[in-house]
């Protein structure tokens, strides 16, 4: 950072002093060439923390610029609405962070965070009945998204290279005479408008970033988008357990298009809590607790109710609504710049339904910090790497994103496309088979879990149980 540039960040930061053990890689050292100088991250979230973790272990400097006031005691923030509901880490994104942040999983666990098999310790209701109860070899935790980013926040406040700036309003990026972007500006608190030079900027602003109107004043052109629209109401309670041993840690109403509009989702968590989301699709679950109860009541799956009434205290009620699913197709757009990429919602923003919208970001972020480490080994250098990076997490998202949007897409299943109306089918087949057969609900919890490719459903194993189930045309029993 140059004395000019430092001017301009440090009185305002309200981050800590950063004096704890550096968890991460030393940059100068750690891929066989110099760091690069420094990068800056749009948004210290979720997102914005796994980018400035990876990227610590590149740049000699990492500044995150974020509009809220944080220290490493903040949690979810309050700016965020989403961050009050239930959110499921799924495997592949656990192993990920594990890897990112060692030990995470165990210090979450201290916490009364449970571990435990996808297929032992779960209720859950799939529009054919329960799924059978049987180990799946896939392990999961469930803990509060307050809790998960406050553990991680500490962890990258740790590193010596990064810097939040707390109270930064992002104002716009600045194109060198290259095209590549070279500088944010930004305004605190304190006034006045600032700019920071950087190498890399990662827009890690969220569903709600300003990308659009950063390209057209940089006179970019916009990505286009993809959009499912799916309306979806949350409303969520977290509440005391009782301290009577439960043969379950996460009891599951799953929605599906278009007959069962309503469901809930239940998770045991950190410090002796149940975290309890109830949804619908175009239906709004009250914030009352008389009426959340009486919504629980109207599940098929009783063990939501059950709890909810069982409660002794409970935490304010909190409700939010998410229209849908909009992919950001940055990778389509030919007058993408050099030196700006996108991670998390801002880039990709699922239906929190399918418990997405951790793991996909997670995943960036190890192969952002994949292409970073390659680079520097080879001395290749930045030249390409936003390119490179967003073909990569479009890979990425491209699954889950087909996975999630294939289902919302038949809450109007008219004029649907037939690929779209036969995943749909197969997938009732699936959970059709999913009630008494252990190897089929084990297949779809790897691929839901994204541990396992989609492929795995498509076995001719299972293809030959669909078959046999299509020709005998065995009644479904009432659930």
């Amino acid at each position: 950072m140059t004395d000019a540039d430092k001017g301009t960040v440090a009185p305002d930061t309200n981050a800590d002093t950063n004096a704890g053990p550096n968890t991460g890689t030393d940059p100068t050292t750690a891929a066989g060439s110099p760091a690069w100088g420094r990068a800056v991250v749009i948004g210290g979230g979720y997102a914005g923390l796994l980018a400035a973790r990876v990227l610590a272990d590149h740049f000699a400097e990492v500044l995150v610029l974020e509009r809220d006031a944080v220290d490493r005691t903040t949690g979810a923030h309050p700016t965020a609405p989403q961050s009050y509901h239930a959110h499921a880490m799924l495997a592949k994104g656990a192993q990920t962070l594990e890897l990112l942040f060692p030990g995470l999983r165990a210090e979450l666990e201290r916490l009364g965070a449970p571990v435990y098999d996808y297929g032992e310790r779960i209720s859950f209701l799939l529009p054919t009945g329960y799924a059978v109860r049987a180990a799946t070899g896939v392990r999961i935790q469930s803990f509060t998204r307050d809790e998960l980013e406050r553990r991680i926040r500490a962890r990258v406040l740790d590193l010596a290279q990064v810097q939040v700036l707390g109270g930064a309003r992002v104002l716009g990026l600045v194109r060198g005479p290259d095209g590549r972007i070279g500088a944010v500006r930004y305004r605190t608190g304190q006034g006045g408008e600032r700019e920071v030079t950087a190498e890399l900027v990662v827009d890690a602003s969220g569903r709600t970033t300003s990308i659009d109107e950063w390209l057209g004043e940089a006179r970019l052109p916009a990505s286009p988008k993809s959009t499912v629209k799916a309306k979806i109401t949350y409303t969520t309670m977290v509440f005391d357990r009782t301290p009577e041993e439960k043969d379950y840690d996460l009891a599951y109403q799953m929605t599906f298009a278009p007959s069962v509009r309503r469901g809930g989702a239940m998770l045991a968590v950190e410090h002796g809590r149940w975290v309890c989301s109830l949804f619908g699709f175009e239906q709004h679950p009250p914030t009352d607790p008389d009426g959340f109860l009486e919504y629980a009541r109207s599940l098929d799956n009783p063990l939501l109710a059950e709890q909810i009434a069982r409660r002794s205290r409970h935490d304010e009620l909190h409700r939010y609504t998410n229209p849908g699913s909009t992919w950001r197709l940055h990778h389509r757009n030919p007058g993408w710049p050099e030196g700006l990429i996108a991670i998390g919602d801002a880039l990709c923003v699922f239906n929190p339904v399918y418990g997405q919208g951790l793991t996909v970001p997670a995943i960036e972020a190890e192969a952002l910090g994949s292409l970073l480490g390659r680079r520097r080994s080879t001395g290749t250098g930045l030249a390409g790497l936003s390119r490179e990076y967003l073909r990569t997490a479009a890979r990425i998202i491209k699954v889950p994103w087909s996975l999630s949007t294939t289902s919302d897409l038949m809450w109007s299943p008219a004029g649907q496309p037939l690929a779209a109306r036969f995943a749909h089918w197969y997938n009732q087949q699936v959970f059709a088979l999913a009630r008494h057969d252990a190897d089929v609900w084990t297949r779809f919890v790897k691929v839901a879990n994204m541990t396992a490719p989609s492929s795995l459903l498509m076995h001719p194993s299972v293809l030959a149980k669909i078959a046999r189930r299509a020709v005998t045309r065995r009644p479904e029993p009432a659930r």
